[in-house]
């Protein structure tokens, strides 16, 4: 299975689950996938990391799932005060992010909210150290995406 960041022409973001690339060009030429937000089906793939679910079988794509909670108004209220609170509580240290968190889990430095940028490397090295981190998807990260 293929995992791709997906988005429609209104700027919902959402993942969609296909067999291949050819699954999701074939999906999207007839109308078949569209957005759980709003049903819009001008739908963009996103660049995104790879990462394949090897664990359905048969070569069919799984659809796509909404997810649960708020939608319209209501979603966008609280994701701008997610968006909000992650500004007010947490310092944006950029790519010094990885330095910093390890400078904190050792006890080298005072603990605080930090935000930043990592590469998927750092991320997966911070995990093997135990530095639990979170990352914002688009829309939440005041900063951008990570890269």
């Amino acid at each position: 299975m293929r995992v791709f960041r997906l988005s429609c022409a209104r700027g919902h973001d959402f993942e969609g689950w296909f067999a291949s690339s050819d699954a999701f060009e074939r999906q999207q030429s007839a109308g078949e996938v569209a957005c759980p937000v709003c049903a819009e089906n001008h739908i963009t793939k996103l660049p995104s990391a790879p990462y394949v679910n090897t664990g359905a079988r048969g070569g069919e794509a799984v659809p796509v799932v909404a997810p649960a909670g708020p939608k319209g108004p209501d979603l966008a209220a609280m994701l701008a005060a997610l968006k909000a609170h992650v500004l007010s509580s947490t310092e944006d240290v950029g790519r010094k992010f990885p330095e910093v968190a390890r400078r904190m889990h050792y006890g080298e430095e005072t603990e605080r909210g930090i935000r930043g940028r990592v590469t998927s490397q750092e991320a997966v090295e911070l995990e093997d150290e135990g530095i639990e981190t979170v990352v914002l998807p688009p829309g939440i990260a005041p900063f951008g995406e990570v890269h």
